[in-house]
């Protein structure tokens, strides 16, 4: 009997030890947030110091089978870092890849994820490197039906190797296995991510400095559901290589390219 009891408790204890560590550690990212109206820039970057420091701690912190509460966790904390511009103003994103880099070891199916990555990363914190690295790592552990729609981590990845890195032969080669592994499902969100990226990579093949490509990816971060600010940076980037945009009576966003190159 009281085997069976601690057979039990076991399991519990550990589990609420890890919310434990994890939520002990949090204060230190709440308390940044609550002080951003008065703390100095000093302050902040000890803050920010303090919150690398946790994160390394939980890259090495054993997982004890809750591997994917642990991901949770840390990219609801994610959020909050990410969504506090006033803060990211000052100290700017470099934490980013941090957070990710625990998030996806612990969770490499963690299909959100790997958006806010490419986001934040490449695009705010200036490290596509970093976030190719990243989504190539896990890509390991995916696979065309696991989990569903993952042909979606090709195609960010495509984007970055394209518009931060400027490799349109990667990119290329990114497109085309996210059309392959899109084709793999019969939904009708599927075929057509499937037949666009199909079309990006057969492009790209044929006209691999293309600045249409470049607005037609760019376009793809536009008309996705992201914040303003890339919203806003996309529409800079589109009218920086030729492009137009025109928002309709509708909220859709219309697309003027500039003659083919």
């Amino acid at each position: 009997m009281l085997l069976q009891r601690k057979a039990i408790a076991t399991p519990f204890i550990i589990c609420v030890s890890i919310l434990g560590i994890a939520l002990i550690q949090f204060p230190q990212l709440q308390k940044l947030i609550n002080s951003k109206q008065s703390a100095s820039l000093e302050t902040l970057e000890k803050e920010i110091k303090s919150e690398h420091l946790r994160l390394n701690f939980l890259k090495r912190m054993p997982g004890f089978g809750y591997e994917n509460l642990i991901a949770d966790l840390v990219y609801l904390n994610f959020l909050q870092y990410f969504g506090d511009d006033e803060v990211r103003d000052k100290t700017g994103y470099s934490l980013s890849p941090e957070y990710f880099e625990v998030i996806l070891e612990r969770d490499p199916r963690f299909l959100a994820a790997y958006r806010s990555l490419s986001i934040s990363t490449s695009l705010y914190a200036a490290m596509p490197e970093r976030t190719i690295a990243l989504s190539e790592k896990g890509l390991k552990s995916l696979s065309p039906f696991v989990p569903e729609k993952s042909y979606y981590v090709w195609r960010y990845k495509g984007i970055d190797e394209l518009l931060f890195l400027g490799n349109a032969k990667a990119a290329q080669k990114s497109f085309a296995t996210a059309a392959n592994w899109a084709s793999n499902l019969s939904d009708a969100e599927s075929q057509t991510i499937g037949n666009t990226s199909r079309k990006t990579a057969e492009f790209l093949s044929r006209n691999p400095n293309s600045k249409y490509a470049q607005i037609a990816t760019w376009a793809i971060i536009l008309n996705s559901p992201v914040d303003d600010r890339t919203r806003k940076r996309a529409i800079r980037e589109i009218e920086a290589l030729g492009g137009k945009v025109f928002t309709t009576s509708e909220g859709t966003n219309k697309i003027l390219f500039p003659p083919k190159d």
